[in-house]
């Protein structure tokens, strides 16, 4: 039996394709809100970063993760990112 492909995603901030379950996916669902995926396989639109806290940054500084999604993000999203994915120590 054939090896099933590992599905690769690139990185909205540093632009690097990884595997798809190595990134966070941020989803717009179909009713319009923005949520944190960590199955990855909510319906709706995905942009993916990762879990590297300067992408995490760059993606919220420059709107990246905005513009993909086409959706402004909240700031309990933007919190509960920066809270589960920035280094606590800085």
């Amino acid at each position: 039996m054939a090896e099933k492909a590992k599905l690769q995603r690139t990185c909205l901030a540093c632009r690097t394709e990884h595997d798809k379950r190595e990134l966070i996916r941020v989803v717009r669902t179909p009713a319009g809100e923005i949520r944190l995926d960590d199955t990855g396989r909510m319906p709706g639109r995905g942009a993916y970063l990762c879990k590297q806290p300067e992408c995490l940054r760059r993606a919220l500084k420059t709107r990246a993760l905005e513009r993909a999604l086409k959706r402004p993000i909240s700031e309990e999203i933007k919190n509960e990112l920066l809270q589960r994915y920035a280094a606590p120590n800085e």
